[in-house]
Formats: structure tokens, sequence, C-alpha cells
């Protein structure tokens, strides 16, 4: 470490499927006037290659708080803390297919079997927490694993304990396969033999970090048998906190992604280091479980119902954690694996648009109320302080106190690290 970290926390609020950035944080007029026009420069080929002509936002914008921050609203809500959210217009990737695309987003790699930014993380600075792990996905409700499935959460070839705990936040149990079956007396005993065994047969090999770290699991899981439910029980909150966040709200699917927020702050409060939430489908014009956001088909409807899901619940994570003084030391991500066309997919969607997108950015020493980069007028590719994926990375761990170039993992020959071979820190947008 070479720096003083800004944060000590992160919340990766991850939006499956891509966000429509014209829909949401990057106005486009001219998309008005070209209305029901073909697009008046060339395109690539997308996904389903169904290109239809411009489709303007579905959403008028307005700005928000001192900053003037422009938000659509299709994200009720969000305004309220638009001076904390550090825009991002100018974010690019390599892949456009969702599996790809969720890998790269999650590891700067492309295919199952390298580790998650949560998992390089955990490996950089540890837990604070003795009890949980220091990196948790929360799920809720019928929330599917994105394409990919666990493998996006992985700890790859980093050791095991550096992998993603997968906790149901409204689930009963939280973590089945931790409940006890017998006393924990007898437990108890059964662990230290276990340990004792697998401490003996390490000491004989070589190279034992597997073992060492299946006896550090061991031990966490019987520490998270009363840390998780202790988590997970909310009666303590007041009412005022559970109104703030929508937990009574009648729509079940924003209930429950509230509830998720909820819980993202109480592990920040217990020294978790990477958290990552995850949206719920409303199957809705291409949206299904692992891809909520992916609407090819009536995108008004769709990425409506999803703004209505995460806005609200996300701006009471940023007042409760700015409330309670944890704000500052609490970096926000939210991201999708890429962007949406600004020309239909047939008549009412939009494919799948790697060329430029937008993400945000809030907490943790950014700069808020502030955007960063820029689109080309009619929102398809970025032409203003470009950025990557690696670029996200390298600054979350700048944030982190991590060097993104000396966080490095000797596997199969070679030194690897989040950001590969890439990646610069966006100094531009540090408080």
């Amino acid at each position: 470490m070479k720096f003083a970290p800004k944060a000590r926390s992160v919340i990766f609020l991850y939006m499956s499927g891509g966000v429509s950035h014209v829909d949401t944080f990057d106005p486009k007029p001219l998309l008005k006037k070209y209305e029901g026009q073909p697009m008046p420069m060339a395109v690539q080929r997308t996904q389903f290659n169904n290109n239809g002509l411009v489709q303007p936002a579905h959403w008028d914008y307005k700005q928000y708080g001192a900053s003037g921050l422009p938000i659509s609203d299709m994200l009720p809500g969000l305004g309220d803390v638009a001076d904390e959210l550090c825009v991002i217009r100018s974010m690019t990737a390599k892949f456009s297919e969702h599996a790809q695309g969720n890998f790269f987003m999650h590891t700067g790699f492309p295919f199952l079997g390298f580790p998650s930014a949560g998992a390089w993380t955990s490996y950089g600075l540890g837990s604070e927490s003795s009890d949980i792990p220091a990196y948790i996905v929360l799920q809720s409700g019928d929330a599917a694993l994105p394409h990919g499935g666990v493998g996006n959460f992985g700890n790859g070839f980093l050791p095991a304990q550096h992998q993603a705990s997968i906790i149901k936040a409204d689930g009963n149990p939280a973590l089945a396969n931790i409940q006890p079956r017998e006393p924990a007396s007898l437990q108890r005993q059964r662990l230290d033999f276990i340990g004792e065994m697998d401490r003996e047969f390490a000491s004989s090999l070589d190279t034992n970090s597997q073992i060492e770290a299946a006896i550090r699991n061991y031990e966490l899981a019987w520490r998270m048998q009363s840390a998780v439910p202790e988590l997970c029980d909310i009666t303590g909150e007041s009412e005022a906190t559970k109104k703030l966040y929508g937990l009574d709200d009648t729509e079940p699917k924003k209930a429950a992604y509230a509830r998720q927020c909820l819980l993202a702050r109480r592990l920040v409060e217990r020294g978790v280091r990477f958290i990552e939430l995850s949206t719920l489908s409303y199957n809705t014009g291409g949206g299904n479980g692992p891809n909520p956001w992916d609407h090819h088909g009536n995108i008004k409807e769709g990425h409506g119902k999803m703004g209505n899901q995460i806005a609200g619940p996300i701006a009471a994570l940023i007042k409760d954690l700015r409330s309670r003084g944890l704000l500052d030391s609490t970096l926000l991500v939210w991201a999708g694996e890429f962007g949406r066309t600004p020309f239909a997919q047939g008549s009412n969607g939009r494919d799948h648009n790697p060329y430029g997108f937008t993400v945000f950015m809030a907490g943790g020493g950014v700069k808020g109320g502030h955007i960063h980069g820029a689109t080309d007028d009619f929102g398809y590719k970025a032409i203003e302080d470009t950025q990557t994926v690696y670029d996200m990375w390298a600054t979350v761990l700048y944030l982190m106190g991590i060097d993104h170039e000396r966080l490095t993992y000797r596997y199969s020959g070679r030194d690897f690290r989040l950001t590969d071979v890439h990646g610069r820190v966006m100094r531009s947008v540090i408080a």
C-alpha cells in the first residue's frame, strides 16, 4: 500500500442485463429530432442485428441538486442524492454477450475461472469482521444469478476463503448450508478433530494453501451460524429507517431490493469489504431472471419497472450511509455489463451496446454531483475521456488504498491481476 485509503468497503450495485444510458443519465436531445429515422452514421453489428430506427429516451430528464445533475424520471427518488453521484458517461466494454460481459465486468476477463473484484479486494485487504466473510453477495425474492453463474463471484486461483458467500436477504434460513444439526458442543468437538487431522495432513505437503483455506472456511462457517441470523434480523431497525428504504412498499420486488440495500448498510457496519446486490426480474420485453435489464422489446415498460425497483432503495441507502457517517468510507459502484443502443431493436426495444454507456460511483472519495466523459450526440459511442472496465476497477482499488499494478498473484507461470495488463486510475473523478 503506497497511499492512504479513502474507502473501507465497496457496495457493487450490479444491474445485470445492461441499462440504457440514454434513458437514465445521458440525455440526448438530438435523438428526438431524428426520431423514427435511420441512424445518420455507420453502426456496428449488434447482438441480434435487428436494428431499427432512432429511438429517443422514453422519459423526461430533470436537473437535481446544487450540481444540476440530469437524471431521468425513470429513476424516481434518485434525484434526492444527485449531489452524491459521480456519473461516468464514457464507460466502454469489450463484449456484447451477457456471460462474457458479466465475467469481464466482474473479473477483467471474459472467461470462467478468474477471481472477481470482490475476491481481489478480500485478498488484498482481508476482512475487518471475524464472523462474516469479506465478500458477500445478497439476493432476495426470485433473483437469479447473472449468466455465468457463481463464477462471477468466484475466487478463481486465489485461496478459497476469498470467494463470495451468497446470502438470501429474505430467506429463512439465509444460509441453509450452515444450519447446525447437533448441539454446539458436539459440533465444536467435530470441527476441532477435523482441523487437527487437516493440519497434520497439510504439514506433510510442500504446498498446503488450499487445505489452510478449507480450515479457515470451516471455522468461519462455525461463527457465521450466529452472525448471519443476527445480520438478517432487522427487528431492531427503527420504523423510520424501514420506511426510508421502502420495506413496506406494495410492489414486492421493490421491497425485496430495499431489504438488500438495508442489509448492505448493516454489512458495512460489520466491516465487510465487498458487497454485491442482485436485482429482480419482471420477465418483460426480454428481461428474465439472469438479465433483469435486458429489454430487447417493450423497453419502456421493462426499464420503467426496473427503475422503480432500484432507485428509491439506492437513494435511501446513500442517505442512510451519509446520516450515519459511513458514506465517506463506503464506495458505491452502479454498473451493468454494457449499455443499450440509441436506435431501436425491432420497433420498441434496444440491443446491447458496449461502445459507450454510463456507470456511477458515490461516496468513498469520489466527486459528488460530477459528470465525467461523454458519448457522441446520439449516445452511441464514447468520445470524451473514454474509460474501460479496467480503469473502473483500477480506480476502485485506488480508493481502497491498493495499487492495482501491485495487487498480483502468481498462477501458472505469470503474475495475474484484476486489471490484467491494463487500467489507469480515473484521477479526475477523485475528490
